[in-house]
């Protein structure tokens, strides 16, 4: 099994497991229509939904075998303002995958790179991955932004690839390996 010591601090936020009490927080950015506009498959939650998506993340603290999640509450001044996770995608490639939701309201300060940079710190550094990627919608241009900030190199345009709310979309893939990592400016 493999688990951060938490809580990740990075010089203004905190990432650690999600607990019950977060439950307000998350339900104000997993209810707003703009957060779930890129999601495949996602809607506007209800507080009870929201309810069960905390008690599901709650359970996302450590990566135990390939295909797991591990899913951190991003927290600044006492409050959760998004999520962040990474996904085993392979043990033999020593492969991940990152995700991410932030609350709007904290916007165009860095904290959603911030976030994702520390955990994918910790998954090169301490979980010994190999490669990080990440996937967006075509149309998705601040996802698309945030990994470039992150030092990623857009790998994939896949055209017209999957099916997104009735239409084909495209989807974009963003990686970085080790040790572009560890060169890249932090």
């Amino acid at each position: 099994m493999f688990r951060p010591a938490y809580p990740i601090r990075t010089s203004r936020l905190t990432l650690r497991p999600f607990t019950p009490d977060d439950l307000d927080d998350v339900y104000a950015y997993q209810r707003r229509p703009d957060v779930v506009r890129w999601m495949l498959g996602a809607e506007p939650r209800s507080r009870e939904q929201s309810r069960a998506s905390v008690a599901a993340m709650a359970g996302e603290d450590a990566l135990r075998a390939e295909g797991d999640c591990l899913t951190l509450a991003v927290a600044t001044e006492g409050r959760v303002i998004g999520t962040v996770e990474l996904v085993w995608r392979s043990d033999r490639d020593r492969t991940g995958e990152i995700g991410y939701v932030f609350h709007p309201d904290h916007g165009g300060r860095g904290l959603a790179t911030e976030a994702v940079a520390a955990l994918m710190d910790w998954g090169f550094t301490e979980f010994g991955l190999h490669r990080i990627y990440g996937r967006c919608h075509g149309r998705n241009d601040a996802s698309a932004r945030l990994m470039t900030r992150l030092g990623m190199r857009r790998e994939a345009h896949h055209l017209r690839s999957y099916r997104f709310r009735g239409e084909w979309a495209d989807q974009l893939v963003f990686a970085v390996l080790a040790d572009g990592w560890r060169a890249g400016p932090r």
